[in-house]
């Protein structure tokens, strides 16, 4: 494999059947977790800007005089996504000096809110994705992420009483 399949692919994931999508948003939660451990919040948006950069390049690379836009087996874009969704929980727990573990629920409602945004597209969503284009691919993904961490936030508003 090439590294642009690589990239794109995030190492493989993206072949993986059924569902690549969710395979893509599961497997950015180990390295979110990774990248928050080595150096907290600041670099978890770092690594999501990096990641967006990385990913629009590897995206349209490898749809390059293609017809499909979006092929399935591209999931860089769940990565910068979910890494968006999970970017409340990084920062509730650099700033507080907390483990990012002991806010297992936030876990679950950000890749569950993220998956939902991600495939219902609404508003802003399904706009950029239908741009036909690499920053749609790109944009759809980190317009989800963006709701379900407003999500997030709401959520654990919510529960937390504040």
């Amino acid at each position: 494999m090439k590294i642009v399949q690589l990239t794109a692919t995030l190492l493989g994931v993206g072949y993986i059947r059924p569902a690549p999508g969710t395979w893509g948003s599961l497997v950015a939660l180990p390295y979110a977790w990774l990248v928050h451990i080595i150096g907290g919040f600041p670099l978890l948006i770092l690594g999501v800007v990096a990641a967006f950069l990385i990913g629009w390049w590897a995206t349209a690379a490898m749809t390059q005089g293609s017809d499909e836009h979006d092929p399935s087996e591209i999931v860089v874009d769940e990565l910068v996504g979910q890494w968006i969704a999970l970017l409340p929980l990084s920062y509730a727990a650099w700033s507080m000096q907390i483990s990012i573990l002991a806010m297992w629920p936030g876990w679950i409602a950000a890749f569950a809110l993220f998956r939902l945004f991600d495939i219902w597209k609404p508003w802003i969503v399904g706009w950029a994705d239908r741009r036909g284009d690499a920053m749609g691919v790109m944009l759809d993904d980190v317009f989800a992420g963006v709701f379900a961490a407003i999500g997030v936030m709401a959520l654990a508003a919510l529960y937390h009483g504040t």
